[in-house]
């Protein structure tokens, strides 16, 4: 059988860096694309060890990874096929990048990250007949393309500072203007876009396995967490130190607020204003050493933040949680 049209193109590949980011129209940025999305799919056994999936259709050993199917975004892609393909439930960490190779007349484009097995069973199925799991250097070896290679290399070296702590800092969805909304600004709801995003955030978002949720006081903000906290059954926990008002009265207490939350450790949700944002990650960088020059925050995008012992030390920026198909 022979081997996908693929991988060995490493000029193509954008695999670097501790700073992603995946745009609102990822499919548009090339003229006739495919999207898809996998892992990097690793567990501590006496170490670290990574998986190796035989695909017997094209007889090769590769990643995890599969296509897009409509109505999903790319981390919900990623945690669906691991689970389709293995058998695998994970927890999405850092984004390693993404690689483009020809398929015919399409480019093929997928996204990577890292992703920890929380639990589960594989059972030999028509994608993959087989897993391996070995340990760095021995997964490289039997990796058949060398951009598979480059993938491993890359959340190896993310390995080394593994996340202590991961934050999704969620900008609220798309609310009713304030002109159009009269009284208390923090009594202004979500309009119908922004219902939306708030539940296509959901399933973007379980991919990470948040354990917490956090909102600012804003009704925005709040009703942004909501169906996220009911899809999982947890509380949320406001606080108005969170929130742009919190931000410009008392900004040490605001830093405070974070602090408390990025050193409980886990994987939080915070839902937040675009005032703070941009200027809460510019200080979170400049405490440690990655640098962010660009801290855009659209509304219901999610700076996926990672944390080691306190230090940034990754930031992810997913613009949008609609689907990519």
């Amino acid at each position: 059988m022979a081997k996908e049209e693929h991988k060995d193109h490493s000029a193509l590949t954008e695999v670097r860096g501790r700073h992603q980011r995946i745009r609102s129209n990822p499919a548009k940025e090339f003229q006739r694309s495919t999207l898809a999305a996998g892992a990097v799919l690793w567990r501590e056994h006496d170490g670290i060890e990574v998986a190796v999936i035989h695909r017997p259709h094209y007889d090769d050993w590769s990643l995890a990874k599969g296509k897009v199917d409509p109505g999903e975004s790319l981390p919900t892609t990623a945690a669906r096929e691991i689970l389709e393909e293995t058998g695998y439930e994970v927890s999405l960490g850092k984004l390693l990048g993404r690689i483009t190779y020809p398929v015919g007349s399409r480019t093929k484009v997928v996204y990577y990250w890292t992703a920890k097995v929380l639990g589960g069973k594989f059972e030999k199925n028509k994608e993959v007949d087989e897993i391996r799991w070995l340990p760095i250097e021995q997964a490289k070896e039997l990796l058949s393309y060398e951009v598979d290679r480059l993938l491993v290399d890359k959340a190896a070296k993310r390995m080394q500072t593994p996340a202590t702590t991961r934050i999704l800092y969620v900008r609220h969805a798309r609310a009713f203007r304030r002109q159009n909304w009269a009284g208390n600004d923090n009594l202004r709801p979500l309009d119908k876009k922004g219902r939306r995003q708030a539940n296509m955030l959901v399933p973007m978002l379980q991919a990470f396995r948040p354990e917490a949720i956090y909102s600012a006081e804003p009704d925005r903000c709040q009703l942004t967490a909501a169906p996220l906290a009911k899809a999982l059954d947890l509380e949320v926990t406001v606080d108005d130190r969170l929130g742009d008002h919190g931000w410009m009265h008392n900004m040490n207490s605001s830093k405070a607020a974070l602090k408390e939350i990025i050193d409980r450790g886990g994987v939080s949700v915070v839902v937040a204003q675009g005032g703070v944002i941009p200027d809460a990650l510019a200080w979170l960088s400049a405490e440690g050493t990655l640098p962010l020059e660009d801290t855009e925050a659209k509304k219901a995008s999610v700076w996926v933040l990672s944390f080691h012992e306190g230090e940034l030390t990754g930031a992810d920026y997913l613009a949008s949680p609609l689907p990519v198909k």
